[in-house]
């Protein structure tokens, strides 16, 4: 069956494989194609694709876990059911994870949960600062800073957090010990976290974008964006490039290494509300104050799907399972599959009750998603939000104090360089290579007039005769014998001149006649 398949792909038919879940589109018929590399390039990438689909079928059957979807009968709609109904008909941990804190006082408030989603950071306006394990509900610390506080962030795990208040930016510890002030971040607006990298990424009220080592303390770069105060900023899980809505309608997509930005978008024709990206790295869904809520697909940087919010979305969130939670008004809309297709009607709504969402969240490797909003904070189940099968060594839910005083080593040994962020992380470690099938003619002949002799051939090291510096000691010591013969030489020229004059009777006043003897004699005739 392996040959017959493969001589269908050869003449271009179309080979159904047998789950359609892990392939990449319809095979290329490559048997059309005249080049020769360009045929062999194809071939070899449709063999890996076959290849990876096979292997993750197969991958497939020792996962312990599926992901699970609310399904509704006969006319009946997903977006119907509610929170309260949900709690009633599903098992008491899960019902466990539907509950609201009312924190009227200071709101509105941020959160973010951790990388393995244990834990819960809040961060209200008006100067209240708390994180907690939600599942269990152990408290690690509460504060009151006593000013401002527009945004709060998780570094590498739960043991350090920032908290962008009303002029610097503080670092605090799991028992709410400030442990640093970062003078260099002013009136900062959006905070995020690298990390792979250990960077803190950070934009405000200045239009600067500035990147900390917390491993080192360095600011390793500082970029003006030129386009006034940023309050909207995402990173791209994929590549670590940072998003930055501005208030002219446009996104900006930036890296450490780059003073200007990679990709200038055009994304609405109000000021950007809010924006999100995937997990992989493909879409990125942003809204405007101009009320529309957009589907990119960021690969050609082009408009996928467009829809209507009543009321401008204030956050976006995407699950780690394609699933867009939008935040409008005092109104949350989760839509499925909203990347593949134009969706007539969201999977589920909430409504929060006189209170405008500010911030939501998805938890990861969780069906839940986390509200903040005016009044305190809420938490709803998403059925098929959350991925189901997690990697431990990538993030374990379920990690001890010594896995994760490991996990931290392991993280700063592995830690990548800020130039390494780039658009395209697969070209990082590969070779460039010019080659004159690839490179046009233009650029062939500039090659050509400034290599006139042809390319540079490269020789072994030499550690005898042939090394660089006893060939540089030859030629200084050629030079200076060559340089003796042609002293000795211009000598006798001159002698030999002299004498020819003296014979013709040509010797000049002041000259004394030179005869034979003045040769052993070793005298020296005057010379003008």
């Amino acid at each position: 069956m392996a040959r017959k398949d493969e001589k269908n792909v050869e003449k271009g038919q179309e080979k159904k494989p047998k789950n359609t879940k892990y392939t990449r589109g319809i095979p290329v018929a490559y048997s059309n194609i005249k080049d020769k590399k360009l045929k062999s390039r194809i071939k070899k990438t449709e063999s890996r694709f076959q290849d990876a689909a096979e292997k993750a079928e197969k991958l497939e059957m020792i996962l312990p876990e599926e992901v699970g979807y609310l399904e509704a009968e006969g006319m009946e709609k997903t977006y119907n059911f509610r929170q309260e109904e949900l709690a009633k008909n599903v098992d008491i941990n899960t019902s466990k994870k539907i509950f609201n804190l009312d924190l009227k006082d200071f709101g509105p408030y941020s959160i973010d949960y951790t990388r393995n989603g244990r834990n819960l950071l809040i961060g209200g306006k008006k100067g209240h600062i708390a994180a907690f394990d939600w599942q269990t509900g152990k408290l690690g610390f509460e504060l009151h800073v006593k000013e401002t506080v527009r945004d709060v962030h998780w570094l590498h795990n739960e043991t350090l957090l920032a908290a962008a208040q009303k002029k610097y930016v503080y670092i605090y510890d799991n028992r709410g010990l400030e442990i640093h002030r970062l003078k260099n971040h002013i009136e900062v607006n959006k905070l995020d976290f690298l990390p792979y990298h250990y960077l803190l990424a950070s934009v405000g009220n200045a239009g600067y974008l500035k990147y900390q080592d917390t491993s080192t303390g360095q600011l390793v770069a500082e970029h003006r964006t030129k386009l006034g105060a940023c309050h909207v900023m995402a990173q791209n899980p994929h590549n670590a490039v940072m998003h930055l809505g501005h208030g002219n309608g446009t996104v900006t997509l930036w890296s450490p290494s780059m003073t200007t930005p990679l990709v200038k978008m055009l994304c609405h024709k109000g000021p950007v509300q809010a924006l999100a990206v995937d997990r992989g790295g493909n879409y990125m869904a942003t809204s405007g104050l101009d009320g529309q809520l957009k589907i990119w697909d960021i690969r050609k940087y082009g408009v996928v799907q467009e829809y209507y919010t009543p009321t401008p979305a204030s956050s976006l969130s995407i699950s780690q399972m394609g699933l867009l939670a939008v935040g409008w008004g005092p109104h949350v809309s989760i839509w499925k599959d909203a990347f593949k297709t134009k969706q007539q009607s969201p999977y589920m709504v909430h409504h929060q009750p006189s209170s405008a969402v500010h911030d939501v969240h998805f938890v990861p490797y969780d069906d839940v998603l986390g509200l903040g909003h005016g009044k305190g904070i809420s938490s709803m189940v998403v059925p098929g939000a959350g991925e189901p099968n997690y990697d431990s060594l990538e993030a374990n839910v379920f990690q001890t104090k010594k896995q994760r005083q490991e996990m931290e080593v392991h993280s700063l040994l592995d830690k990548l360089q800020p130039h390494m962020i780039t658009l395209d992380p697969t070209v990082v470690g590969k070779m460039d290579r010019a080659s004159k099938d690839v490179i046009s003619k233009e650029r062939q002949e500039e090659y050509d007039e400034a290599h006139p002799k042809g390319p540079i051939q490269l020789r072994n090291k030499a550690r005898g005769k042939n090394s660089s510096l006893k060939r540089f000691l030859r030629k200084k010591q050629h030079n200076v014998v060559d340089q003796r013969k042609l002293d000795a030489m211009a000598k006798l020229e001159k002698e030999k001149l002299i004498r020819v004059k003296r014979a013709r009777g040509e010797v000049e006043e002041g000259e004394k006649p030179f005869t034979a003897l003045d040769i052993f004699a070793g005298k020296k005739a005057k010379t003008n």
